[in-house]
């Protein structure tokens, strides 16, 4: 028997809409298996493209939400500045830190959709520019899964599908007139439905990081690379013992005792929390700015989105700012303290 393949994660950016189009208005009202899109977005701006979707083929589209359990015959966007993941069954949603410098990024849709159904996962890569997208889709390959790539002679930016076509051993190149009818013939095979994931989660990396940094606080790392960057360079640090003295060194030659390295990070610390109180002031102050700018155009009105946003700024300036006023310095066993600020 052959293997459902009912799990479609697609990724585009720069001209992938046109492509993204081609695919759903093609899919048959009975579809099926679930779509879940990912395309770049402002991370500012409300997008409509669920709405635009709806209309041009068969099927309901919306924007996901976190939790969300995962049903046959619907199409789920990314939501703007979310990373959207797939579980079994459910949808997550996750501000996690940025990925080929977007959020969202096609490759954690990509990694999360092959962890969790492995086989039944289908890999689509649109138009678009640079490479997000490929190591998603390696990923797919990994798990049993089929990669799909927009022909680069069709799509409008050509970047993401070449990048894709070189790196990975992707399983058709094809315009978007017929990535949807392969989408519909794979997912009518027979095979499981939609439920529990096809294969265990597979966290090889993340294990390795939380060992990397359990190995660091054990002061474990002799002579190996640390978690920790150059105060003055922003260079990796090694670690490099002389004795009983815990000293750290970067490629250019910037060397650390611990105390001088503790001192100068906690600097880095305060400074950084300053620089988000700021910023946050900035946002809260430039959203009234605006909104008393564009007020008589929206007839007195403010959306309660602004609004909202205003007050969560403040909000957390607030905490940021408390925080600093509170916040202990390091101290040692032996009762020396390090300041957070620098020393005059």
């Amino acid at each position: 028997m052959s293997q459902r393949r009912d799990i479609v994660v697609i990724g585009a950016s720069a001209g992938g809409i046109q492509a993204l189009f081609e695919i759903v208005q093609r899919l048959p009202a009975d579809f099926p298996g679930v779509v879940i899109v990912v395309m770049h977005t402002s991370p500012n701006a409300p997008t409509v493209l669920p709405k635009l979707l709806t209309r041009s083929g068969n099927l309901p589209a919306k924007h996901a939400e976190d939790r969300e359990p995962l049903v046959a015959g619907q199409i789920y966007v990314a939501p703007p500045d979310h990373h959207l993941l797939v579980r079994s069954g459910y949808l997550e949603l996750s501000r996690g830190p940025r990925e080929n410098h977007t959020r969202p990024s096609v490759d954690p849709l990509f990694r999360s959709a092959a962890r969790a159904y492995g086989a039944r996962t289908v890999g689509v890569v649109l138009s678009g520019a640079l490479g997000d997208g490929t190591v998603g889709l390696l990923s797919v390959k990994a798990h049993g899964g089929i990669a799909l790539v927009q022909d680069p002679e069709e799509a409008i930016v050509e970047g993401m599908p070449r990048s894709a076509i070189r790196l990975v051993e992707v399983d058709d190149v094809l315009p978007a007139a017929e990535i949807a009818a392969t989408i519909v013939r794979l997912a009518q095979q027979p095979g499981e439905a939609i439920g529990e994931s096809a294969m265990t989660d597979d966290k090889r990396a993340e294990t390795i990081i939380q060992e990397d940094i359990a190995e660091q606080a054990r002061d474990q790392r002799n002579t190996e690379l640390t978690l920790f960057s150059c105060p003055d360079c922003g260079g990796s640090l090694w670690q490099v013992d002389e004795g009983p003295l815990l000293r750290f060194r970067c490629h250019v030659g910037h060397a650390f005792a611990s105390e001088a390295l503790m001192s100068l990070k906690s600097e880095e610390l305060e400074a950084a929390l300053w620089q988000c109180v700021r910023l946050l002031t900035e946002r809260a102050t430039l959203t009234r700015q605006v909104m008393v700018r564009n007020r008589f155009e929206e007839n007195g009105t403010r959306p309660n989105r602004a609004d909202d946003q205003i007050l969560s700024d403040e909000r957390h300036a607030e905490v940021i700012r408390e925080l600093l006023t509170t916040m202990a310095s390091p101290t040692f066993e032996h009762g020396e303290t390090l300041a957070l600020a620098p020393s005059s």
